[in-house]
């Protein structure tokens, strides 16, 4: 590629990022943990001898052009991709310490663990209220006093109560797109997850709602640890702790948001950041 072309697009901007909490010896660096893992589909191989450490109650961003690899490692997380037939994997996956894939882990118990938000708002054809409860009624809550306050907790930590407080009987498919994602992002954290996955929460939404969804999620890494992937490399910048830059399936650097964007270690990063390629 030419010079006139590298030229076209730099490095994302790094913001200095506030440190909400400044003693972070009290969290664990490796609260999500990737050992020697690989991972197929039927004879297909997509994911390569991946080793990562996700801390805790911080963003970690999973960046890398289409099909590196990126959303089916975030879909691991929560074992997602156990859906899907013929899937085999090697090497460990450990999240605070315990293997997901230990037989004594309940699936089931391991995903109300942790929150999921994708690519395209997903609320049920049903209630904003609804929507927001619908995980703790299968888990059995009924008291409406309780579910009240889950609503309005809830739908506080995802920025969205005072814009739908008084709608509350409505149908979310009311509801714009940006706050349609926001309610998802409602509705997966009425279950008090430890982890909130997203991928590619803002893709679908226009700058004023994808600002509000990145105002969100540096709140919500106070209380949770947080996984993105993303195409939008400013984006990343903006939101993320950590940065983990993957191609054709393996992990080519991972490390702080502002060495990844302004002093990557590979020059494959630093072509990829750059927008040379991908």
């Amino acid at each position: 590629m030419n010079d006139s072309t590298e030229t076209l697009q730099q490095a994302p901007d790094i913001k200095q990022k506030e440190t909400d909490n400044p003693d972070k010896t009290d969290f664990r660096q490796d609260y999500i943990s990737f050992r020697n893992y690989n991972f197929f589909y039927g004879p297909t191989q997509v994911l390569f001898d991946v080793n990562l450490d996700i801390p805790e109650r911080q963003v970690t961003a999973l960046i890398g052009p289409s099909g590196c690899g990126k959303s089916t490692l975030l879909r691991n997380i929560n074992r997602m991709n156990d859906l899907v037939d013929g899937i085999r994997h090697e090497g460990e996956l450990l999240i605070d310490g315990t293997s997901a894939y230990d037989p004594t882990v309940e699936v089931i118990s391991l995903r109300k663990r942790i929150g999921m938000v994708f690519q395209k708002s997903n609320p049920f054809a049903k209630s904003i209220y609804e929507n927001v409860v619908y995980g703790l009624r299968v888990a059995g809550r009924k008291k409406k006093s309780s579910l009240d306050e889950a609503v309005e907790t809830s739908l506080r930590r995802a920025a969205l109560w005072d814009e739908v407080k008084d709608r509350l009987g409505e149908s979310a498919f009311g509801l714009s797109g940006g706050q349609m994602q926001r309610l998802c992002i409602a509705r997966a954290i009425a279950n008090n997850p430890e982890i909130i996955l997203m991928d590619e929460p803002c893709s679908a939404l226009d700058p004023v709602a994808t600002g509000k969804i990145e105002d969100l999620i540096h709140d919500l890494k106070k209380e949770y640890t947080i996984v993105i992937v993303t195409h939008n490399m400013q984006q990343a910048a903006r939101v993320s702790d950590q940065t983990a830059f993957f191609y054709l399936g393996k992990l080519i650097e991972y490390d702080e948001t502002e060495k990844i964007f302004m002093n990557p270690a590979q020059k494959q990063t630093e072509d990829y950041v750059r927008g040379r390629f991908g």
